[in-house]
């Protein structure tokens, strides 16, 4: 859990620095909490770690608001969900959407600022006469989260958009109770098990929520369920999966974060096959797999084994695992973990690793069955073959007889490799399966006629169920008739004509699938694009990256909502599918597909990539160890865009992204993917800038560090020497660059062991910084704690420890105790302490750096 805080009274001409603060493993301090409705300017996370949060005109209102008070109150630290969740971080946001009521339950204050709720002064506030019509009017209240906000804390106190004080949850208790409908013993705070669990979910009333899921959701902590959240599956969707867990309180724990398809039909054969081999192998684990090509159903048939297996099992947990990538598989063993109550899953600072194999113990003691759904992403090493995949895969999976384990995968090797003599292959619909599939998609009944026009539909779409999806999607959002549709796609088939088949017969079936997929989504465009055609927009710029977790950040609009209203458009059409919780949409494989055939056809497919790297630019972050949640789920994206445009181009964005994905990859310690940007970035700067120009030395010092972190010290001693005698000659001697780079040429020496050439040149960089930067300046601490390296290197331990020991405490004061930076200085300064022979002292300071480093 973060906290904020500042680090001096907060007075209105001098406001103190603001801190978020991270609790992982340590005791949590009392709180204050808000309670407010969201805007447009709310301050996130990332605000505040670049310092900008001052710039959010009402995120900042409301941040000076709930510090004042807390500061009232005699609480030093308050939380505000937007700036203490990253919501870059998929599995920390995934975990606070379950924690939340207990958060809210644990805070000392909690503080409900009401921003439609205006009040002229604190005369006006004391008198109920003056607010109560708005305070009832309040669309706070309306507010599906409210319920928990409300219900949850021991004190509630309400303040109007100036802050001044209306009263609290006691002394507002009928009110509230009379704009509210809760029973005045649940805002009196009695246990919630006093009430019924049908009672508490009437509670949530004629309550409005941005996503119709969270009127739901927002009942989780309320009810005491832990639910994975599955926004995009509807509320009569959410509804079934939390009175399923309801019910299922007294059976075998399960996580399926879908509810059943009711209009799942066909595959009978298929089902019944499955059903039948579970649980075979009276040695180990049952391994079965469903192969076949992309949109013919294979995640909707394992979702109906998994129903049915946990209607007909109550004994069997059902546990379904998005294998898509490896970050999703850690997220849903973590999740899992969490169902099980294994050891370590609450504790930020556990080894995953540990955790996971605990995880994987769990399961094998009890009946399981797992569904690993779209394997063919899951691996570390992304050229890996089908056999190392499974390889990887194998170390996650349970080994007992009393398991079973199904995969969904699109490539037949895979599927061999994980379930030998036990795939289930997965082709085209039947006529008749196909039509049912479309009647129950479509909100107008079909008549007998037309159902013999829509049997020459879905030949036409090649009874291909992705397909048959978007069809009904198109339809019941444009008001077509079969017959007004069929006309249409008529006229859309030139779209896919363009596409030429493959040579082997599985070419040829991809091939005839992307051509039935480019013609619904030609079609489905046309009417995108005459409702909204920012829209029709967002699906190119979609084309130009990776296909998953999309940020929204990448969409341009004239506003949030405008932008909002585009997606729930193509979401109107099944052309995405919306993730809200993480603010991203994921497209189809073969929608993906077809976006880039068209946009290669129609010779626009460099001009849309071109425009998504300008976009991909201006929300990219810097290197900064607090943006990496946010860099890691860009990353692929800007990756995508820059290896599908011209490597050797001068657009001047294209590099600056380049350089600052090569940054980012440093920083992970990706450095041989870091090496291949920079080296084309500096080749690039050569030839267009020459070679003396600053950016050009600037990317031959990117360069040089990403080799000495190899380890190739040759190399970036060479290209080193060069960047420094040039920057000198350039620049000048005192220039910052200039001295960033006989530092890292410095560092290239000691690594060497030429600790005489390196403290020539440290010794110089730590003057110079000195005179010119302070001897408090990040840079010049960082200088002296190389110098300190370079002592302890000599023998010189002395001189290493009192310099040491000025580094580490100077950057405690400055930079803070958790910032990497003093993190390190400590652990050089343990390894003084250690090459001194005080193993006390050392274990101590290497204790301290090393828990701290696991928690941040």
């Amino acid at each position: 859990m973060r906290l904020l805080h500042f680090d001096a009274p907060l007075h209105l001409n001098t406001p103190g620095k603001l801190i978020l603060t991270d609790f992982r493993g340590k005791p949590i301090p009392p709180y204050a909490i808000l309670s407010h409705r969201w805007s447009d300017s709310e301050t996130l996370i990332e605000d505040i770690s670049n310092g900008k949060y001052k710039e959010r005109e009402e995120g900042n209102r409301k941040l000076r608001f709930c510090a004042k008070q807390a500061a009232k109150d005699g609480l030093q630290y308050f939380w505000i969900d937007t700036c203490c969740i990253d919501r870059w971080d998929n599995n920390e946001r995934s975990k606070a959407i379950n924690s939340m009521f207990q958060w809210y339950q644990n805070a000392a204050r909690c503080y409900v600022f009401l921003s439609d709720v205006a009040v002229s002064s604190a005369t006006d506030a004391s008198q109920r006469s003056c607010w109560e019509p708005s305070f009832r009017g309040s669309d706070w209240f309306k507010r599906g989260w409210t319920l928990q906000e409300l219900v949850a804390p021991v004190t509630v106190e309400f303040f109007s958009r100036e802050g001044h004080r209306l009263g609290d949850k006691a002394s507002l208790d009928q009110l509230l109770h009379n704009i509210t409908d809760i029973p005045l013993a649940a805002l009196r705070n009695c246990p919630l098990d006093q009430f019924s669990t049908s009672e508490r979910r009437r509670w949530v009333g004629n309550r409005r929520t941005t996503e119709e899921e969270d009127i739901v959701y927002c009942l989780l902590g309320l009810l005491g369920v832990f639910m994975p959240t599955t926004y995009r599956e509807g509320k009569e969707s959410a509804q079934g999966r939390l009175q399923t867990e309801i019910e299922a309180a007294s059976n075998a724990p399960s996580i399926i974060p879908f509810s059943q398809n009711e209009s799942f039909v066909g595959r009978e054969a298929q089902l019944a096959e499955l059903e039948a081999k579970l649980f075979s192998n009276n040695q180990t684990t049952t391994t079965l797999a469903i192969v076949g090509p992309g949109g013919t159903g294979k995640s909707q048939l394992a979702l109906e084994v998994a129903h049915r297996t946990r209607l007909n099992n109550k004994n069997c947990s059902v546990f379904w695992m998005d294998a898509s990538d490896m970050d999703s598989l850690y997220r849903s063993y973590a999740t899992v973990a969490q169902k099980l109550r294994v050891s370590g899953c609450d504790d930020d600072q556990a080894d995953m690793k540990q955790v996971f194999k605990r995880c994987v113990a769990a399961m094998s003691a009890r009946q399981c069955l797992l569904i690993y759904d779209n394997v063919e992403g899951t691996t570390s090493r992304p050229s890996g073959s089908s056999t190392t995949r499974a390889a990887d895969l194998a170390d996650f999976l349970p080994h007992s007889k009393l398991c079973s384990v199904i995969f969904t995968t699109t490539e037949s090797n895979t599927a061999e490799a994980l379930a030998p003599q036990n795939v289930t292959a997965l082709h085209k619909l039947t006529p008749d399966t196909a039509l049912r599939m479309l009647q129950n998609r479509l909100t107008t009944p079909l008549s007998n006629a037309e159902q013999q026009e829509a049997m020459h539909l879905l030949r036409e779409l090649s009874y291909l169920p992705l397909a048959v999806v978007q069809a009904a999607a198109c339809m019941n959002a444009s008001s077509m008739t079969v017959q007004q549709y069929q006309a249409q796609l008529d006229q859309h088939k030139e779209a896919s004509l363009t596409y030429t088949n493959g040579s082997s017969k599985g070419e040829q079936q991809e091939s005839g699938l992307r051509k039935t997929v480019a013609a619904a989504l030609s079609l489905s465009m046309a009417q995108v694009r005459q409702s909204n055609a920012v829209a029709a927009d967002y699906l190119f710029v979609a084309a130009c990256v990776d296909r998953k977790d999309i940020s929204l950040d990448l969409l341009e609009a004239a506003s949030p909502q405008a932008r909002e209203d585009a997606v729930r458009v193509l979401d109107k059409y099944a052309l995405v599918t919306r993730r809200p919780a993480e603010c991203a949409l994921d497209v189809h494989r073969l929608v993906y597909q077809a976006l880039r055939d068209r946009l290669q056809v129609q010779g626009q497919l460099m001009q849309w990539t071109q425009r998504t790297i300008k976009q991909l630019l201006q929300v990219f972050p810097n290197d900064d160890h607090s943006n990496r949640s946010k860099w890691r789920r860009l990353l692929p994206h800007a990756q995508h865009a820059l290896s599908h445009s011209l490597a050797d181009s001068n657009d001047e964005e294209r590099l600056d992204l380049a350089s600052k994905c090569a940054g980012t990859l440093y920083s992970d310690g990706r450095y041989q993917e870091a090496e291949e940007l920079d080296v084309e970035v500096m080749q690039t700067r050569r030839r267009v800038l020459g070679e003396e120009h600053p950016e050009t030395l600037t990317s031959m010092a990117n360069l040089a560090s990403t080799y000495r972190n190899q380890g190739r010290w040759k190399e970036a001693e060479e290209l080193g020497v060069q960047v420094m005698q040039t920057m000198k000659r350039v620049l000048g001697e005192e220039h910052p660059s200039t001295l960033s780079s006989m530092a890292h040429l410095a560092s290239t020496y000691r690594n060497q062991g030429q600790w005489k050439e390196a403290e020539e040149l440290e010794v110089q960089v730590i003057e110079t910084r000195k005179r010119m930067l302070g001897d408090e300046h990040p840079e010049t601490l960082s200088s002296m704690a190389y110098l300190a390296s370079t002592y302890r290197n000599q023998g010189r331990r002395k001189e290493a420890e009192e310099l040491g020991v000025q580094v580490m405490q100077t950057r405690k004061r400055v930079l803070g105790e958790e910032h990497p930076s003093t993190l390190s200085s400590m652990a050089h300064l343990a390894s003084t302490y250690r090459n001194q022979g005080r193993w006390k002292e050392a274990e101590e300071l290497g204790v301290q750096a090393m828990q701290t480093r696991k928690r941040v």
